[in-house]
């Protein structure tokens, strides 16, 4: 069974599972429903996507309006700077952010919520995705917020002298403020 680490946003799950290991290689639980459940990942997942980014590629930050999406995602190749922002209005926490390393080492696995954007940052030369979703992929219900927005301030850990790799619609996000009053999510 995974062990729940410590996280600063209310909702937002870190669990680092048990990986057996020797000279041949590794096994580890990716996910078990009634396991994953008591340690705060209590939603039904019915999609699972895979990516594959490059060095500096900055996806985010991303979220689904309606009905929501919660996503449990790990990096099974390589690093990713993973992050979430409470997006839920009302929320102590509005607009706060955070961030966790995700790697193919310690295994370790980011559940993000409804209610909050999601992006990462790739750490590594080559890093895949992988995201169990608790909604089908809809985009007229995409959206997102720039990832570089000075109000939410997320320190994103790009080297010194270059640039993320951004998509053009992740170039053009909005900021926060610019959204506030149409987002779909309260608090409690």
């Amino acid at each position: 069974m995974p062990e729940r680490l410590p996280t600063k946003l209310d909702g937002v799950v870190l669990l680092e599972p048990t990986v057996y290991g020797d000279e041949r290689g590794f096994v580890v639980e990716t996910f078990r429903r009634d396991a994953w459940a008591e340690l705060g990942v209590d939603v039904e997942l019915v999609q699972h996507n895979h990516s594959r980014s490059s060095r500096n590629t900055l996806r985010g930050l991303h979220f689904q309006t309606s009905p929501g999406q919660a996503k449990l995602v790990r990096c099974p190749r390589g690093a990713i700077f993973d992050v979430a922002v409470d997006l839920r209005r009302g929320s102590p926490t509005y607009g706060q952010w955070e961030g966790h390393v995700l790697d193919d080492e310690a295994h370790r696995q980011l559940f993000v919520p409804v209610g909050f954007g999601h992006g990462f940052l790739v750490l590594s030369d080559i890093a895949d995705v992988t995201y169990l979703l608790s909604s089908t992929y809809d985009p007229a219900a995409e959206a997102g917020i720039a990832w570089d927005d000075p109000d939410v301030a997320v320190e994103w850990p790009v080297p010194a002298g270059a640039e993320p790799l951004l998509s053009e619609r992740d170039k053009s996000a909005p900021r926060l403020a610019e959204v506030a009053e149409t987002l779909p999510f309260g608090h409690g």
